[in-house]
C-alpha cells in the first residue's frame, strides 16, 4: 500500500509476518541488509556502515543491467525497534527517510516516509520509487523467512 500524504512525500507501508525486532534487525545487520536492499534484481556492495546516529551508510547498488548506483546516507536517529531515520545525501535524490516499525496482529507494519525538498522531484520520480519500494518490501519479506 503506497500513498502520498503531501506533494513532497512518498509513503509506502506493508504488514510483514515477523516480529518488529526481527524486521528492525534486518536493517541493523549490514550483511543481511546488503542481501535484500533495493528493487528486484539489484545487488549491493557496502563501503561503509556505522549503525549509530551520525553514522555513514555508503554503498553501491548494482543494477541487473550492470549499471552501478553509488549511494551515500547518514543515520540520523535510531530507536530500536520502533524507528529509524536517515538522510539520503547523494547522488541524484536527497531526501529524509523515516521508517517506523509498529507491532500489529500477525506481525509488523513497516512504514517508509520519504520526504523530498520539492513536489517537482516527487512528481519526477514517483513512477519509479513507488514500485521500487514495493519490490524492496518483497525482498525484505523473503529475507525474513530465510529466502
Amino acid at each position: 500500500m503506497s500513498a502520498a500524504h503531501d506533494d513532497c512525500e512518498i509513503v509506502s507501508s506493508r504488514l510483514l509476518a515477523a516480529p518488529r525486532e526481527a524486521v528492525f534487525a534486518a536493517f541493523a545487520d549490514p550483511e543481511v541488509l546488503a542481501r535484500w536492499w533495493g528493487p528486484i534484481g539489484f545487488t549491493n556492495t557496502l563501503h561503509e556502515f556505522e549503525f549509530r546516529p551520525g553514522g555513514p551508510w555508503k554503498f553501491t547498488m548494482h543494477g541487473p543491467d550492470g549499471t552501478d548506483y553509488y549511494n551515500e546516507s547518514r543515520f540520523d536517529e535510531i530507536a530500536a525497534p520502533e524507528r529509524l531515520v536517515l538522510t539520503h545525501l547523494r547522488p541524484m535524490h536527497r531526501f529524509l527517510m523515516t521508517m517506523t516499525f509498529d507491532a500489529e496482529s500477525g506481525g509488523t507494519r513497516i512504514t517508509w516516509r520519504m520526504r523530498f525538498d520539492s513536489a517537482e522531484e516527487v512528481a519526477r520520480i514517483r513512477e519509479f520509487v513507488v514500485p521500487a519500494n514495493e519490490q524492496n518490501f518483497d525482498r525484505l519479506a523473503a529475507a525474513l523467512v530465510g529466502g
